[in-house]
């Protein structure tokens, strides 16, 4: 019985990890061999990715593989957060640091776009949320404030696209992260042409759209040499993390939605084709690219950064880890102080802590002051949160949801977890809190041949992992709480 190796490199907006995932006769094992840092630089008034230190710590995950595992993996891919891109000039070098997706560059950007295509005409188009970070806004950006950079540049490639271009040397646009660019037919699945053209976005920087599952090329002979190693394949995974951890959701059939919960929260269900009513583009959800052709209807929602960005804070006086929290959380009082995780204040604030509280203080309600306060607050905001977006989901696409499978590491907050089972009045299923690695491994798999259909890369999944399942509970006191809390927001 064969044993395989993959090397899943999953980077988030706050931090990376090397994963290798072993797979034999269906039985698959994870291994966490490196972790690193990934947060955004400062400079001259913006803030980039260090796209740089990031692939100096993929290669450093993967001589860690080799040299301290002893093992050398059969494949590699990787996956990452949506939108952000880097530009390659024509003699294929970098074009400075990539911008991060809450930098202030696109601040006028959906409004200066609306005003050449109306909005109902660019979500036919697309089908994507309008988000002020969302690529399409940012090449706008690019075209109005750093033009020459734009002309100067060859090709833009996605940030997980961008990594295997330096791994491979191979240039190319996966399905998934192409998807959350706002500048695909949804419908075709290829860039649309036209709607580029209308806001004179030069086309030529795009690059051919492969399927998720595609072997793209080979660590170059460089790479090869520096790290003494053999001709790794390099797969295209489902690039963007959400679609990998979708992917490897232990469900089956079709009465069930999913909420990817980390830094951002990402509630929505798997579609066959795109929704794109007037119902879907008035309540903002989106229509993005899954494996094997499906499409990930969701709504995007800022999540647990709201407590990431306090945890900061607090982490200066004392260390606080996020258990430390969710148990803090629970000494509070329920109900008290609630926030629209979505305001546009919590985007990149000096200080998170504040901008909770004056929202408090703007809304009249009473302001939290202690970490339990500020903590139970925000965990119920989110919880109420995706109250209010799964009612918008069930009544846009008419699906009967049953249950809702959370992934990720807000999978592992009991609290979290038990929270939305309330609000929603659903049952739970929390995990896999890889699912992004386990969805990034199995997709390797399938691209060597090991793994034939998503429903098997699912049934491994169901097999291997454990869950949690959390069932509704106080729901008077949370539909009491779900009416305030739609209140509250709806007049800020």
């Amino acid at each position: 019985m064969q044993t395989y190796h993959f090397l899943a490199f999953d980077l988030g907006a706050s931090s990376g990890r090397a994963i290798l995932g072993s797979l034999a006769n269906k039985k698959i094992t994870l291994k966490e061999i490196h972790r690193f840092e990934n947060q955004m630089i400062l400079r001259e008034g913006h803030y980039y990715w260090d796209i740089r230190s990031l692939f100096s710590e993929i290669k450093l995950g993967l001589k860690k593989c080799i040299n301290h595992e002893g093992i050398t993996p059969h494949c590699l891919g990787i996956d990452t957060w949506g939108v952000d891109f880097g530009l390659l000039d024509y003699t294929g070098q970098l074009s400075g640091d990539p911008f991060a997706y809450r930098d202030s560059l696109t601040d006028k950007a959906i409004d200066e776009v609306l005003e050449e295509i109306p909005g109902e005409s660019l979500y036919q188009k697309t089908g994507i949320q309008f988000m002020q970070f969302n690529s399409l806004f940012q090449l706008w950006s690019l075209k109005k404030q750093y033009p020459d950079r734009l002309l100067s540049a060859d090709k833009v490639l996605f940030m997980p696209d961008l990594l295997s271009f330096f791994l491979t040397g191979v240039s190319y646009s996966e399905y998934t992260i192409a998807s959350t660019s706002q500048m695909l037919n949804p419908e075709k699945a290829r860039w649309d042409m036209a709607l580029l053209h209308q806001l004179g976005i030069p086309t030529h920087l795009l690059e051919d759209i492969v399927e998720p599952g595609t072997v793209i090329g080979n660590l170059k002979p460089e790479l090869q040499a520096e790290l003494g190693i053999g001709p790794i394949p390099v797969a295209a995974v489902a690039a963007h993390d959400t679609a990998s951890a979708i992917a490897a959701i232990p469900a089956k059939g079709k009465d069930w939605a999913y909420l990817s919960s980390g830094t951002w929260s990402l509630l929505g269900i798997e579609l066959d084709k795109p929704c794109l009513s007037e119902e879907a583009y008035e309540a903002a959800f989106t229509n993005e690219g899954g494996v094997d052709s499906t499409i990930r209807f969701l709504k995007n929602i800022t999540g647990l950064w709201l407590l990431s960005e306090c945890k900061k804070i607090w982490d200066q006086n004392k260390k606080y880890s996020f258990a430390d929290l969710a148990i803090l959380s629970e000494s509070a009082p329920a109900f008290v102080s609630m926030v629209d995780p979505d305001c546009p204040e919590f985007s990149n604030p000096d200080n998170m802590v504040s901008s909770i509280q004056n929202y408090c203080l703007k809304t009249n309600q009473p302001v939290p002051e202690s970490i339990a306060e500020i903590s139970r607050c925000i965990f119920e905001s989110l919880a109420l949160k995706y109250k209010s977006t799964l009612d918008k989901l069930i009544k846009v696409t008419g699906r009967s949801v049953k249950r809702i499978h959370l992934i990720g590491g807000g999978s592992k907050n009991q609290v979290l977890c038990q929270y939305t089972a309330n609000a929603t009045r659903m049952e739970v299923i929390a995990g896999p809190a890889e699912g992004t690695a386990l969805g990034n491994i199995l997709m390797q798999a399938r691209s060597l041949g090991i793994i034939d259909s998503l429903d098997e890369m699912r049934d491994i999944v169901a097999s291997n992992v454990e869950t949690q399942i959390y069932n509704p509970q106080n729901q008077k006191a949370w539909d009491t709480a779900f009416s305030r809390f739609e209140t509250i927001t709806s007049s800020y």
